[in-house]
């Protein structure tokens, strides 16, 4: 046991000491921070200097970070709201997630990639990244403007359609596919019914008994947090999903704002954690040729979705000056494009030539559109002192 914990120690030591020494030279070079963290893990994971052994257990630690995210963005929208935005942002999210689709497919078909990797490869690489998407934009602007409630609701959407496609993976036919999607809806409504009703009966009494007690405040709403990131990964669902749920649940509460003033600090430091098992899961030694053309079409892909979700956003007739912006935070993969490619290979549904085709154009896709923001638009780690929002 004691072997154990000094290597646990160990390997938190080394990532958190890393990530600063190697986010004081990003900043020095007036580079963003979270490049900063992918790079450590590569440095010094598995395939890097293997100070960290397991890149598994980081990735299982800094999910956390995702965990709070998609808590913290629940606990800022109200029901009511949430559902106008949905009714909004569905055909707008529906439309170029199926010409991202198209284009992706058609890629990896002109490349030669196998016709399962080349359908692999399309539906992990038509989503956005919620984490960087979110992460990059300034918390008024996120829960306060136009721009973050499409935003929002736009990655909402997306969510649950890679949730479907990750579940739709581990089944054979195609009624087993309908009566999954079935099951699916049914499970999530029940879930937000039955934290509605813990909030309004046990967590918001409870509140009002004891919010005199800050750390009692915290604690609660943590554990409120993680069960039902908990419930939604043993009923089919996912840890997101639940945690965004219990996030709504409490929104209708007065302390919502004040409770995720105290949680940012910690979502902060496992999404470091996050960003880290990124980098440490790379390995560039098994690289190919699709590793290559991984790499060209994640350039390529950046551009077709800024200009995807321009146009999608004009023809709903939003603000046309407000749809670049847009267009540039959205035009990352997604995280969900490695979870994909992962639940993909476990079914034995791509081969290790599309895996690496998948993993190079995300990757890509991360550094590429994180320089762009930065660089031109308001977010909470710019170099730029009059770009820089938090």
């Amino acid at each position: 046991m004691q072997v154990n914990l000094d290597t646990i120690i160990f390997e938190l030591c080394a990532i958190v000491i890393s990530t600063a020494i190697l986010g004081t030279v990003f900043l020095y070079a007036r580079q963003p921070i979270i490049l900063a963290y992918i790079a450590a893990g590569m440095l010094i994971g598995p395939h890097g200097l293997e100070w960290i052994h397991n890149a598994e257990n980081v990735s299982q630690i800094g999910h956390l970070g995702v965990i709070l995210l998609l808590f913290l963005l629940g606990l800022n929208l109200q029901p009511r709201k949430l559902i106008r935005l949905f009714k909004e942002s569905a055909m707008v999210t529906l439309g170029t997630c199926s010409f991202f689709f198209l284009c992706t497919l058609g890629f990896g078909l002109a490349i030669q990639l196998a016709l399962h990797d080349a359908l692999v490869a399309a539906a992990a690489l038509m989503f956005s990244s919620t984490v960087i998407g979110l992460k990059l934009l300034p918390t008024t602007t996120l829960h306060h403007k136009r721009m973050g409630e499409i935003m929002t609701s736009i990655l909402l959407v997306q969510d649950i359609l890679a949730i479907t496609v990750i579940l739709f993976l581990n089944v054979d036919s195609n009624d087993g596919m309908i009566l999954a999607f079935g099951m699916l809806l049914l499970k999530f409504s029940l879930m937000c019914i039955c934290a509605y009703l813990g909030v309004r009966y046990v967590v918001l009494p409870l509140f009002s008994r004891f919010d005199v007690i800050q750390e009692y405040s915290f604690v609660t709403t943590l554990a409120w947090c993680l069960l039902w990131a908990e419930a939604g990964h043993q009923i089919g669902l996912s840890y997101e999903s639940g945690a965004f749920i219990a996030g709504l649940s409490i929104a209708v509460s007065r302390v919502s704002q004040a409770i995720s003033i105290h949680l940012k600090p910690l979502r902060e430091f496992f999404l470091i954690l996050f960003f880290f098992s990124i980098g440490a899961r790379m390995n560039l030694t098994t690289a190919n040729i699709y590793t290559l053309w991984g790499c060209l079409f994640g350039g390529i892909l950046i551009l077709v979705k800024a200009w995807g979700f321009r146009f999608a956003l004009l023809v709903a007739k939003e603000n046309p000056s407000m749809n670049k912006e847009l267009g540039a935070r959205l035009s990352q993969a997604s995280e969900f494009s490695l979870l994909l490619a992962y639940s993909a290979m476990t079914a034995e549904l791509v081969s290790q030539e599309g895996m690496m085709f998948i993993q190079a154009a995300t990757l890509s896709t991360f550094v590429i559109s994180t320089y762009w923001v930065v660089k031109y638009y308001p977010t909470p780690i710019s170099m730029v002192k009059n770009l820089r929002q938090d």
